[in-house]
């Protein structure tokens, strides 16, 4: 039987053995009592399985308030423990809002407990195999942009959001000349009345086409298509229709379903941000963790992934944004190989001074590096910022410090000048 394996933290004041019990019957074939119709044969081909239970340091205080639990009076010590549930694959099926379902579901009100996480979702191959691949992925991307043994180095329009299509398209025609090889839109710009996507994708469009006949090098444009399902569609062919290649989807808000057939409706590059993430991670005892998520959104058949920035404004520790950026390194399930790793994307708060620290924590030149104020805002303009990237990751790939090599190389010595002093 092939079963989808599911990771959880787990807080609560009775045993873990009792709570792991609860969670695979509430998550399958059970309930609090035996009903009619549950026999020995559909609970062995049905009920989800407890593969494992590592009990950990409990503590005195609960992260969560439970009612249930205050209403019978039961308080602590409050036990933690990591759980590993079976589901079998087969009472899901090739539907990807019931595998979140499954491994979620209510398990988060769950009134026996005080805080529970998900932390990661392990699929077989044959289960992953149901659902959408990458249409391009690391190695695909490659191959569209022609951009090869070095990171991708893009960038986003700034402001915002406010400016107008003639003046977003007068922007990327600058950042085309600058040699940038990304662009996308904020998450915060999808269709404003300022910039529709009706008539800001033909005249940014036109600005890269002239571009790309010019010059023979194409850059890749995420549009932020982010809307309901229909409307995505909509915008989507008119990107294709305009010879663009890529999407941006704000993932958390399209939503699972939709972006399924967003992904079965189109072959552009899929560029799925993360926005909101923090809503669903930032409590350690409550949520979602990435490896989990990433796995849920994988299975959409995103391209590019967000997994923030070493060193960024955000949150995150520099080690969990490197776990992250491995995670979509790797294949979903194994034995597969190129066709099932998406682009890991370093984005908040980056700039030269922080390409090294990226290039550590992935061990090559496979991600991409969007720099917004990092380039927009480099003292000797945008063309430099692109260039101090560019003569950071030579400096990474010689074996040499930012600061050496910035001795012959004038804008990544601006670049060190101006945002080092920023801290």
């Amino acid at each position: 039987m092939d079963l989808i394996e599911a990771r959880y933290l787990i807080e609560t004041p009775m045993d873990p053995e009792k709570i792991a019990g609860i969670m695979a019957g509430e998550q399958s074939s059970g309930t609090f009592v035996r009903v009619a119709g549950e026999t020995d044969e559909l609970r062995e081909r049905c009920a989800a399985r407890i593969l494992n239970i590592r009990e950990l340091t409990p503590v005195n205080q609960p992260s969560l308030h439970s009612a249930y639990l205050a209403a019978r009076g039961v308080k602590g010590p409050y036990r933690r423990a990591e759980i590993r549930i079976g589901f079998p694959a087969g009472n899901i099926g090739r539907n990807l809002a019931t595998l979140a379902s499954t491994v979620s579901g209510n398990l988060y009100d769950l009134g026996e407990i005080t805080g529970l996480k998900l932390v990661d979702v392990t699929l077989p191959k044959a289960y992953r195999d149901l659902y959408d691949y990458p249409v391009a992925g690391t190695k695909g991307t490659r191959a569209r942009m022609n951009v090869h043994d070095r990171p991708f180095f893009g960038t986003i329009i700034k402001p915002n959001v406010g400016l107008r299509s003639n003046d977003i398209a007068d922007l990327v025609d600058q950042l085309c000349e600058a040699g940038v090889d990304f662009i996308k839109d904020d998450e915060i710009c999808a269709n404003p009345e300022s910039a529709p996507l009706a008539e800001r994708i033909p005249a940014v469009m036109d600005r890269v086409r002239r571009y790309r006949d010019k010059t023979g090098r194409d850059v890749m444009i995420a549009f932020n298509i982010t809307d309901e399902t229909d409307a995505m569609r909509r915008h989507a062919d008119l990107i294709e229709k305009e010879g663009g290649s890529c999407a941006m989807v704000s993932m958390n808000w399209a939503g699972l379903s939709a972006l399924q057939t967003l992904r079965k409706s189109t072959n552009l590059v899929l560029h799925g941000h993360r926005n909101g993430f923090g809503a669903l991670s930032r409590h350690p005892l409550i949520g979602m963790a990435f490896p989990a998520y990433q796995t849920l959104y994988r299975l959409t058949g995103m391209d590019h992934m967000h997994v923030h920035g070493m060193g960024g404004k955000f949150c995150d520790e520099d080690s969990e944004v490197a776990a992250s950026a491995e995670l979509c390194a790797k294949p979903l399930a194994e034995g597969n190989g190129d066709e099932d790793r998406v682009l890991p994307v370093f984005s908040s708060g980056q700039w030269a001074g922080t390409v090294p620290a990226t290039h550590e924590a992935v061990g090559s030149a496979d991600f991409m590096f969007l720099a917004g104020g990092g380039i927009l805002a480099h003292p000797s303009g945008p063309a430099a910022g692109i260039t101090s990237l560019r003569q950071a990751w030579e400096a990474c790939a010689a074996g040499v410090s930012l600061e050496k090599h910035a001795k012959e190389n004038t804008a990544l010595a601006e670049a060190l000048s101006f945002y080092g002093a920023r801290g």
